[in-house]
């Protein structure tokens, strides 16, 4: 069954070829259908390999396409990069996200681009999109993963600039906001790059396990029911892969898994082979259904492979235990210092992709895409791919308790920088946007503090409810539109029909409207009621209210830091404990900022006309709204913690933890603590009342003011607001000084000093040299000489004609005399002997 993986990047890949080529003749509806065929047909097979995972004890396998055999192969080097596709729970479990919520989206797009002239070019760079990012997380290597990196970004770019042809300037500002993003990317992707190369010097290899390999070495052997021992007396106690007996238990009741096939991790080439690379077995034919011999030995370790024949993590564990170094030319570095080297790097690429202090400045602008682009790239899957790359590389980053402590600060800080940052905005995408950078930081400080469970459990729960209040967000956008455009028409009925009244301090002028802002909005629940109920839900989600998904990931996040802080007392712990501070007062930040938006967008009166002649939206936009709703609602049960009596709905506490366990080498199952869960719901409830009391009431938006501008935080608004001048600080560093360069480079330096000056003093030397062969040399010496030549022979002929007379007796005369010569020039000698 994990043969068909191709076919997840093969299915779309075939839907944006045939939208690129076909689709301006197909009808709009037929080209929409394509593309959802093409994520839906994905979404199929990612879950058949769920299902295959389910049911065949979690066992990985690593796919080698039997169309794309080999990639970068230099024999006389050594290097050989295959094109792997690898099939595990991480893998799968990405799987399910981009495709699962994709196929929404896609439904979803079909109606809000409705009317668009370039609507199959739409579908085209969506489809796109999602086969680069399945190449990216289906790799078994750091260079397919880089390759599926840069497919992302350039899908991205597209996306974002779709409108780069908008009128009165806004088109300029989508294409500015498409180079912004790519351009901060492009930071981020040198340091994956400067990773990948120092992997593989130090390494040999890119591939992330080799099929020989046991992937969790702690779960099989027990190492890490023992370093869990603090978390908890009872994780996984009720949990099951499936099948009786894929899990063993420990005496604290810890689950550890072992392998009874002897297939740890398959590799297929179109065939099944030992998964332990046992010649002897594959040379008798003898294996079972997973490709292993039914005599071959169950290892629960690596240690029986040589070090040549692991993977990047497994040789670098292996390295680690034998402090190694590594030799860089004349210099050397221990092994330690280098893994350090490469997780630096690392997260200067995830701070690009995933939006971390300092590249996150382009996901905000990044709004100015369709808003189905701002749900599948910017909340649901691309920016996640740096939170994904690092759990993936697990291994490398728990070596490296500096890089851990400073990939916790740096989440931390962003998630509160840019909760901060969310309170005052009027634009509705942008509270969402910076609410995705700050969401992001939760997972990203969860990696920090080596929390790979819980980092991973807060992204497929974001995936959903914030996909949902992007897709909202473009419902209540699409309304106001509509509402805008029937409004001079239904003006004058509706002013004395609709029962409502005007607030003519509220009202902002209609020559300024915009469908973004929340300052135009307003009473949207009457208008829009299942666009409000879905938003509701989704912001209950992201506020982490219980019981919705939020609740559930975002307190594993808490009670791993917690937990760390108490039991490390290094780095990593330190950094746990302040990320745990700065990570509460980021969850009021959302409860707050997210409720002043329901105000401003849903409660109350209408501000602007446009909004009391609003739209409910079409049932293809309003069907994902209330799907991705449910699952906001019931995702976080997933994962429920043992002891609370919720287990029994997931079939089990803790599945997705032992799900991930799997596949996440220093993965561990999270605890529940009451009470730090009872703190972060109190803070968020907190600031949900706080917000409806300032902004609640017909508050929220008086006299041209913001609720919160008439308090005593109004200095911390304007700051907020302003971004905390985020760009013009980024401006004054580094863009004006790059155009003050490029100006001095390219007019200056270029232009005015080498094309102006330098290649017209050679011209004007050219010239002068020209001159002087033109005139002195070539009019005073070479014409003079051959002038002269021809003067003297028309002189001389001149002479020499006069002989010509016509006369005999001349000729006579003239032929006699020069006989006589003759004679007398054979006589001379003849004289002078005495002849």
């Amino acid at each position: 069954m994990a043969q068909i993986v191709p076919l997840i990047i093969l299915i779309p890949a075939l839907g944006a070829f045939i939208n690129t080529f076909w689709g301006s003749r197909l009808e709009e509806r037929q080209s929409a259908l394509v593309g959802i065929f093409a994520s839906t047909g994905a979404f199929i097979v990612a879950l058949l390999l769920f299902f295959n995972l389910m049911g065949n004890n979690y066992q990985e396998a690593v796919i080698n396409p039997f169309f794309f055999d080999s990639w970068i192969r230099i024999p006389s080097a050594g290097v050989e990069i295959p094109w792997q596709m690898r099939v595990d729970t991480l893998s799968v479990t990405m799987m399910l996200v981009i495709t699962g919520v994709g196929s929404l989206i896609h439904v979803y797009a079909m109606g809000y681009m409705h009317g668009d002239p370039r609507f199959s070019r739409f579908f085209t760079y969506l489809n796109m999109f999602l086969a680069f990012m399945l190449i990216l997380v289906t790799g078994n290597n750091f260079l397919m993963l880089f390759v599926g990196w840069e497919g992302v970004g350039l899908s991205s770019y597209l996306l974002i600039g779709f409108w780069f042809d908008k009128a009165h300037g806004e088109g300029y500002r989508n294409a500015n906001a498409a180079r912004k993003a790519f351009i901060a990317n492009r930071v981020g992707d040198f340091g994956l790059l400067m990773a990948i190369f120092l992997i593989f010097w130090t390494f040999g290899t890119l591939d992330f396990y080799k099929a020989a390999e046991v992937v969790n070495t702690h779960a099989l052997t027990g190492a890490a029911a023992s370093q869990n021992a603090g978390h908890g007396d009872e994780h996984g106690s009720d949990a099951s892969h499936g099948a009786e007996d894929s899990h063993s238990t420990t005496e604290d009741g810890h689950a550890s898994i072992i392998v009874l096939t002897g297939a740890s991790l398959q590799e297929t080439h179109g065939e099944a082979t030992d998964a332990h690379g046992s010649e002897s077995a594959s040379e008798h034919g003898e294996t079972d259904a997973h490709g292993a011999s039914p005599d071959a030995p169950v290892y629960l370790n690596n240690d029986h492979i040589p070090t040549e024949l692991l993977g990047v993590f497994g040789k670098a564990e292996r390295m680690l235990a034998e402090n190694a170094t590594v030799q860089f030319g004349p210099f050397s570095l221990g092994i330690g210092a280098v893994i350090t080297l490469i997780t630096l790097f690392m997260l200067l690429g995830a701070t690009g992709k995933s939006a971390q202090i300092p590249l996150f400045i382009w996901l905000p602008d990044a709004m100015a895409g369709p808003t189905p682009v701002s749900a599948l790239i910017h909340a649901a899957t691309m920016v996640t791919a740096g939170v994904y790359m690092m759990v993936r590389s697990n291994v490398l980053f728990h070596a490296s308790d500096t890089t851990s402590f400073i990939v916790a600060i740096i989440g931390a800080t962003t998630a509160l920088m840019a909760g901060y940052i969310a309170l005052g905005q009027w634009d509705i995408k942008k509270v969402l946007a910076y609410s995705t950078v700050s969401q992001l930081g939760f997972m990203v400080a969860a990696v920090g503090f080596q929390a790979y469970v819980p980092a991973m459990f807060h992204l497929v729960t974001h995936a959903f409810f914030k996909a949902l209040l992007f897709l909202g967000s473009g419902s209540v956008i699409h309304g106001m539109e509509h509402g805008h455009h029937h409004m001079h028409d239904h003006h004058k009925n509706e002013a004395h029909h609709d029962g409502h009244e005007h607030d003519e301090h509220a009202i902002v002028e209609h020559d300024a409207f915009d469908p973004q802002d929340m300052r135009y909005m307003g009473g949207l629940a009457r208008r829009m009621p299942l666009t409000y109920l879905t938003y509701l839900i989704g912001t209950l989600a992201l506020a982490g209210i219980f019981p919705f998904a939020g609740f559930w990931s975002k307190d594993e996040i808490l009670a791993d830091a917690f937990l760390k802080g108490v039991e490390d007392g290094g780095l990593v712990g330190a950094g746990a404990f302040i990320a745990l501070g700065m990570l509460l007062i980021a969850a009021g930040f959302t409860a707050f900022y997210m409720w002043r938006q329901m105000e401003l967008v849903f409660y109350g009166d209408h501000r602007h006309d446009a909004a009391a002649h609003a739209p409910e939206s079409a049932p293809s936009m309003i069907l994902p709204l209330l799907v991705l709703a449910f699952f906001s609602l019931t995702i976080g049960f997933m994962n429920t913690p043992s002891g609370i009596g919720l287990a029994w709905i997931a079939g089990g506490a803790h599945r997705f933890a032992d799900w991930i366990i799997v596949s996440v080498q220093h993965a561990h199952v999270g605890v529940f603590l009451p009470l730090l869960a009872l703190v972060a719901l109190s803070v968020g409830i907190g600031a949900i009342l706080l917000a409806r009391s300032i902004y609640g009431g017909g508050k929220a938006y008086v006299d041209g003011t913001d609720a919160l501008q008439k308090t005593v935080f109004a200095p911390g608004f304007q700051l907020s607001s302003a971004r905390l001048y985020w760009d013009e600080i980024y401006f004054a560093l580094f863009i004006t000084p790059f155009i003050r360069a490029s100006k001095f480079f390219g007019i200056t330096l270029d232009w005015n000093w080498w094309h102006d000056g330098f290649h017209h003093a050679l011209r004007d030397l050219f010239n002068g040299f020209g001159r002087i062969l033109a005139r002195p040399i070539e009019s005073g010496i070479i014409d003079a000489t051959v002038l002269g030549v021809g003067r003297l022979a028309t002189w001389v002929s001149s002479r020499m004609r006069r002989i010509q007379t016509g006369y005999v007796r001349t000729y006579a005369v003239v032929l006699l005399s020069g006989a006589i010569l003759v004679i007398i020039a054979l006589l001379i000698p003849l004289f002078q002997n005495g002849g």
